[in-house]
Order: structure tokens, then sequence, then C-alpha cells
């Protein structure tokens, strides 16, 4: 993969979730009948949609974003922070996390004022699917420009199939394909998705390869192995990374692997998505993978 920048920063609008996350880092999960005490504590931003943004952001890239917050603007702290809903976090000593979460009903509501608008100068598209009715005007508004919609499906996707239609690339989470799917074997899933939409189609599984669809066939691409500290925000990274990768003319292949490298290098950071890293470590993980 070339190195060159591009003669200008790609710009990209994220669409979606935007939470508030406290996270706690602790030696193992707490059972319901114990207390457990957290060696570190931080409040971050986070939610598919938002940490993607921060993601492309640190990448280099032009980045905005747009979903549903709370409001009106000084009566709600969380929404004056960018912020929707409010997420608790227990990180633990392999990196791994557990969450509870709330969302005021209300923000299901919410509607884009001018989709056409928000995707008219940029080149690219990242949408999570936890706000369907949101995003979509959105997607179509970005499709109709010829443009490149990524669409974070973490959701299982039941109600929203509409959605698939209507994006070019589609990443899974692994718990999310395998409840649409109703399968626990991802490459099976995969091509079980195939008949719902023309996209791209692909899944990550944390430390395990990242499987997609080449027609209807299965491939596989190796991640990279490091010592993980906090998987929070690892696949958020990789959406928004792919998504600039697309915005900067690559192939799918090359936009998986540096975003498997943004996701990697995140993965040894504690801290959500305030671990998300910029371009030239992107770069520099990829240039030792090569050596």
């Amino acid at each position: 993969m070339s190195s060159a920048e591009p003669s200008r920063p790609s710009r990209i609008l994220c669409t979606g979730i935007a939470v508030l996350d406290e996270v706690f880092r602790v030696e193992a999960f707490a059972r319901a009948d114990m207390k457990t005490r957290a060696s570190e504590f931080l409040s971050v931003n986070g939610g598919n949609a938002a940490n993607a943004a921060f993601a492309t952001a640190r990448l280099d890239a032009t980045t905005r974003f747009a979903g549903p917050l709370g409001g009106p603007a000084g009566e709600d702290p969380n929404g004056d922070r960018f912020l929707a809903h409010l997420a608790r976090i227990c990180i633990d000593r392999r990196g791994e996390r557990a969450i509870a979460h709330y969302r005021d009903a209300r923000l299901a509501d919410t509607r884009p004022h001018n989709p056409a608008a928000l995707v008219a100068d940029v080149d690219v598209v990242v949408a999570d699917n936890r706000f369907p009715d949101f995003v979509m005007p959105i997607c179509a508004a970005a499709r109709g420009r010829g443009i490149p919609v990524v669409l974070d499906a973490d959701a299982p996707e039941h109600d929203g199939v509409e959605l698939l239609k209507m994006t070019s690339h589609v990443i899974f989470s692994a718990e999310g394909l395998r409840a649409t799917a109703e399968s626990d074997d991802l490459a099976a899933a995969l091509v079980r998705m195939r008949p719902l939409t023309d996209a791209f189609l692909a899944v990550t599984n944390g430390e395990n390869d990242v499987l997609w669809l080449d027609a209807a066939t299965p491939r596989a691409m190796s991640v990279f192995k490091v010592d993980v500290v906090d998987t929070l925000g690892a696949g958020d990274v990789f959406h928004g990374a792919f998504a600039l990768m697309l915005a900067e003319g690559r192939s799918e292949a090359e936009a998986m692997r540096f975003a498997a490298a943004a996701a990697a290098v995140k993965c040894t950071r504690f801290g959500g998505i305030t671990g998300a890293p910029r371009r030239v470590e992107v770069e520099a993980l990829l240039a030792r993978a090569r050596a």
C-alpha cells in the first residue's frame, strides 16, 4: 500500500449514535453479588458513529458528525457534550469490556433536517444502525450522489433490512451478524446476507480473522497480534479507517488491512476512543508487518 498523501484531506460524514462512556478498569468483571474496585476511571466520548468520527479526524480526515442528541443547547449537559446516551463500561485485565447502557426513547423520533445538504461535499459516509430512521435518509442522499456509504452493522438487522440496501459496504460486528443471520458460523452467516444487499460484506471478530465475501465466496484476512489493553472503540476505529481508505481510492482489501492496523494500535491503549491512533502510527505498524 502506498503511503502517499492524498491531494487534500478526505471529507467524511459519520452519522448515528453518540454516547458518554464512563470507563472503569477492573481486575475482573463483577458478579451480581459482589463489589469491585476499579484501578482507573475516566469519562470519554463514545458511540459507534461518534467514535468513528473521532478516529477519522485522528487519521487526518476532515470529519463531521450527525446524530440524535439531547437538548436544547444549554439545558442538557450530555447533549452539550455531543452525547446522546449514558454507558457505564468495565474493562478487565485482558482488555475486554462489559457494558450497561441507558437511552432516552425520544431520541428515536429525531430526523435529519436536510440530508442532501449533509452529504453535499463529503467523500464518504459512515453510518451505524442504532438509529436507522435517522441515518437512512442520509445514506439514501449519499448513494444518490454516488459516494460510498459504509454501514457499521453492530446491532441486529431484523426490522431495518432496508438500510442494508442503501449502503455500498456493510461491516458487521460478530455479535451483530450472528444475531441477524441467526447463525454462529460467521462465514455461512455472511453468505446468508448476500441476497439482501449488493453491498460489499465483511465481519470483524476481535482477535480473529476479518471475514469478507468475494462475490459469494467467504475469504479471510488475518489481523495484527498485539498486547491488548482495551478493546473499547476498536470496531469503530476499524470502520472509520476503512471508510477513509475508500475515500482515498484504495481497494477494499487495502482498506481492510489499514483498518485492521488502526484497530490493533487502538487496542494497545486504555481509554476507549481516546486511544485512536494517528496516521503515522498506523503506517508504522504496516511497515513493520511488511519488513
